[in-house]
């Protein structure tokens, strides 16, 4: 696993240095939108609906419509000037007891691992939890954002719960419910005792995703069977770059030119012919005219848009496996 944040998290005067480690993964099936006749993949473009021109990233801004039609814009600017907070503290506000927290409010669910040194603090606020049957209501800055959060033990690790706010919680407004029902004491009584008779143990382990398993063994059968054909190459459409193929063409022009420097500066080491700067210049206008990988992606539209089209389908029969419950 790869820490996506670090921080410390500080209750009282201890402070506990640890990495924070995502704690969950999506193993669904992912697809393209291709073309049914030679199977080219779908893009999207960014149009604009009122002049119909194609927009770059680096000319959309945000816009938030009133309930009476108004229009607000917000650029950078006012969004700099927002309450971000920006620190790594993890700060506990108070310890509740644990059948308290609603799980309604439960969001994501990261690991807490600590830095060597912290193994001790670590150790001694896990077990003051697991003591006290509490958890630890706490306030961190993730993404830029402040999120209200809880600290919880699993095992020997101490989980990182980020919540919802109260107010995101949709109340149930459904009239039949506010009228009474007569139950009579033989029903109940039947019913309880079909639940007693289908008690268990909870053991995730034991459940699997049906459906993503017999996805999996319906696109092996036909790969099985030559149902496959080669994904076509698409051809490279120029629709004038926006900010993030700029930034990728300049990265790589430095990269090129640091290159052919070194490249020139090793090859002159053997010879007695004295090289020009002119003639490095012109080898790295040469190359950094030629188009980049990352320019490539970005005119085919290969950037991250935020959807599930951009992530390819891996698909594994041994992953399907690892799923099911083994005898």
């Amino acid at each position: 696993m790869r820490a996506i944040w670090s921080g410390a998290v500080s209750f009282g005067l201890v402070s506990v240095p640890i990495k924070v480690y995502s704690a969950t993964s999506n193993h669904d099936v992912r697809f393209h939108q291709v073309h049914g006749e030679d199977g080219g993949r779908i893009r999207y473009k960014r149009t604009c609906e009122v002049c119909g021109e194609e927009v770059t990233y680096a000319d959309i801004v945000k816009g938030f419509e009133t309930p009476d039609g108004e229009l607000i814009t917000l650029d950078d600017s006012d969004l700099a000037s927002l309450p971000v907070r920006t620190g790594h503290e993890i700060d506990v506000i108070e310890f509740v007891p644990n059948d308290q927290i609603d799980p309604m409010l439960f969001d994501k669910s990261y690991y807490l691992e600590p830095e060597t040194k912290a193994a001790k603090p670590y150790a001694l606020l896990r077990e003051a939890l697991e003591e006290t049957d509490r958890t630890a209501v706490v306030k961190v800055a993730l993404r830029q954002r402040e999120t209200l959060a809880l600290l919880r033990v699993r095992g020997k690790v101490i989980v990182l719960q980020t919540l919802i706010w109260q107010d995101e919680i949709r109340e149930p407004e459904f009239d039949i419910l506010a009228g009474e029902v007569d139950l009579k004491p033989q029903e109940l009584k039947m019913a309880s005792s079909l639940v007693e008779s289908m008690g268990a143990d909870f053991d995730p382990s034991e459940f699997h995703d049906e459906y993503r398993d017999a996805m999996a063994d319906l696109i092996e059968a036909k790969k099985s069977d030559g149902d496959a054909r080669p994904a076509p190459a698409a051809e490279a459409a120029d629709d004038g770059g926006d900010s993030m193929s700029d930034l990728l063409s300049a990265l790589q022009a430095s990269v090129d030119a640091a290159r052919s420097t070194k490249s020139d500066s090793g090859s002159g080491s053997g010879s007695t012919e004295k090289r020009t700067p002119a003639r490095r210049s012109s080898s790295r206008s040469k190359k950094s005219e030629e188009p980049t990988t990352g320019e490539k992606d970005a005119e085919t539209g290969d950037a991250a848009t935020g959807t599930d089209d951009a992530t390819p389908a891996k698909p594994a029969t041994t992953r399907r496996r690892s799923t099911k419950k083994t005898a």
